[in-house]
């Protein structure tokens, strides 16, 4: 089949999407010279129609088309919503093997949706028009032999790190203007969220790219403009025509909006080209913190914790023994779930009860651990945290609808997460970050955008001294933690001959004074982390740490 042709068939077809989509997939077999699935793979275990896949929202759910390795390909009939079919097939992407493609199509265009793991995603469309294009032509024919031409060069680490050097020269700018450093930190990661929620979908689109682009070279105007859409913000309504969800959560409380200058707008106006939906949420916090922090601006290029180092402690404290927990469940819900199939009556119908009840109690679990980092720092230790919960869940969610229980909805969110944080600017930047980071999971997943307010008040990060505190009579006095199941975290080192320098001779005393006997004096300020988190699993407060 030419081009030509295909073009001309698949122009004038108006053939419900279940009775066209698969004559449609075998022309564009034929149009790039690849075997048909039925020819490349008679028994269907790496290359098939309809595979069978389980919906994460429950019922039985099918990939249209699937070639292992390569993409999964969902249909919608013409002028269908084809956002609504790539969030169909995100639903089931683990269970079809987390392809690097997915791809839907309405037989007039064809999207592409890239899923390689840790680089931006990229979404790639190919039209009728295109196929009469060798560009176009080149870009299906690697979709169906190179994949991995889609690839995107750029990974979520230089995006984020790119968008914090970006966010440090505003911060300069606005600093150079004498506006207090922690007005600037409040008001960048306003405009930092925005970024996010303008290419994440909950803001309208290029809704705030449009403003900066309008209003690039008055900057009164911006300011003014700005200050409205933080107002929609917070409390829902209208900007312009566009329709604004509510946000609350405190982010958009009150706070006035800081004038910025034509430089500054021309970096915001940069920075508005960057994909923040792509952002990496486990070291966005630290590199931010560094951009809009004076005091650390020197460190915006040294070393961050990675993912992969984060992983090591989170991974054997908070998951292991919920994976240990999940495996048992799973093998006694796959035993019930084939004595309910062979059953009848009421038998089947206890059978099936109780499978129920084992997997949204199993649910239930993962929902109700409470995870303190208790030097929580921009909260990148939390948000590994609360991924994994809620990749877990996912595995649930995924097995009762294998299994015939039915939907529900992810129950596990940032409520869970406790923190304690003395630096005002890591402190405000911990709840963004976990809030982005929900955010992206859900949109990630196929779920959707939290409900309205989309922001919740996270006031189980608290902005105080994790070691020391003093009463109602200046006394020191040890402070309380907020009670949780699991510690994670990475408490800060200070050597023991560094202390008073770095600390102060009436805080260290009084920390000596108040820890006597448990640690010695000038042992590394560690020390003091651990000692809490030993006592508490002492006493049974706490699981593990």
């Amino acid at each position: 089949m030419t081009p030509q042709q295909f073009v001309h068939k698949w122009r004038g077809v108006t053939l419900k999407e279940r009775s066209a989509s698969q004559e449609h997939f075998i022309d564009l077999c034929h149009l790039v010279n690849h075997p048909t699935p039925a020819a490349h793979d008679p028994t269907g275990e790496r290359f098939t129609f309809e595979r069978g896949a389980d919906k994460q929202t429950g019922g039985q759910g099918w990939a249209d088309v699937w070639y292992r390795g390569r993409f999964a390909w969902e249909y919608k009939g013409k002028h269908k919503d084809l956002d609504a079919a790539y969030n169909q097939i995100l639903l089931y992407r683990e269970a079809l093997e987390n392809p690097p493609l997915m791809v839907v199509s309405d037989m007039e265009r064809i999207l592409i949706h890239t899923n390689f793991t840790n680089t931006v995603k990229q979404v790639h469309e190919i039209t009728l028009d295109d196929l009469l294009t060798r560009e176009g032509m080149d870009r299906l024919r690697a979709l169906f032999y190179k994949p991995e031409q889609f690839r995107a060069a750029q990974t979520t680490e230089h995006v984020t790190e790119e968008a914090a050097r970006q966010f440090a020269r505003l911060a300069e700018q606005l600093r150079k203007w004498g506006e207090a450093p922690d007005k600037i930190a409040h008001f960048l990661i306003r405009l930092l969220f925005c970024l996010f929620a303008e290419d994440i979908g909950l803001l309208p689109e290029n809704l705030f790219s449009q403003l900066v682009a309008r209003t690039r070279g008055r900057a009164p105007d911006f300011a003014h403009q700005l200050q409205q859409l933080f107002n929609a913000m917070q409390n829902g309504g209208w900007f312009g025509v566009a329709e604004i969800a509510q946000f609350d959560g405190a982010l958009f409380d009150g706070a006035a909006v800081l004038e910025l200058d034509s430089t500054g707008l021309d970096i915001l106006a940069r920075v508005s080209g960057l994909d923040w939906s792509s952002i990496e949420p486990s070291i966005l916090g630290t590199l931010f913190q560094r951009s809009l922090d004076p005091a650390l601006r020197a460190q915006l290029g040294a070393h961050y914790t990675s993912k992969e180092d984060i992983l090591l402690i989170v991974e054997p404290v908070l998951m292991a023994p919920l994976r240990r927990g999940w495996a048992k469940v799973e093998a006694q819900a796959r035993e019930l779930a084939a004595q309910r199939d062979n059953a009848n009556g009421r038998k089947k119908t206890n059978l099936h009860k109780e499978l129920t009840a084992l997997l949204t109690g199993f649910a239930a679990e993962i929902a109700a651990v409470r995870v303190l980092d208790p030097g929580c720092g921009s909260a990148n230790f939390l948000y590994v945290a609360l991924r994994l919960l809620l990749d877990l869940e996912k595995e649930v969610i995924t097995l009762a609808g294998d299994l015939g229980v039915g939907r529900f909805i992810p129950a596990v969110s940032p409520a869970q997460l406790y923190g304690i944080e003395l630096n005002e600017y890591a402190y405000e930047l911990a709840q963004t970050t976990v809030w982005i980071g929900y955010i992206q999971w859900l949109h990630e997943n196929g779920f959707g955008h939290p409900e309205q307010p989309i922001l919740k008040p996270l006031n189980n990060i608290k902005h105080m001294d994790a070691i020391l505190a003093t009463d109602e009579n200046g006394r020191p006095v040890e402070p309380t933690w907020p009670e949780a199941d699991v510690i994670v975290g990475n408490p800060p080192f200070l050597g023991g001959n560094r202390i008073r320098q770095e600390l102060g001779d009436q805080y260290v005393d009084s920390l000596f004074a108040l820890y006597d006997g448990r640690i010695p004096a000038f042992a590394d300020l560690v020390c003091y982390w651990f000692e809490k988190a030993r006592y508490l699993i002492e006493t049974g407060s706490l699981n593990r740490a």
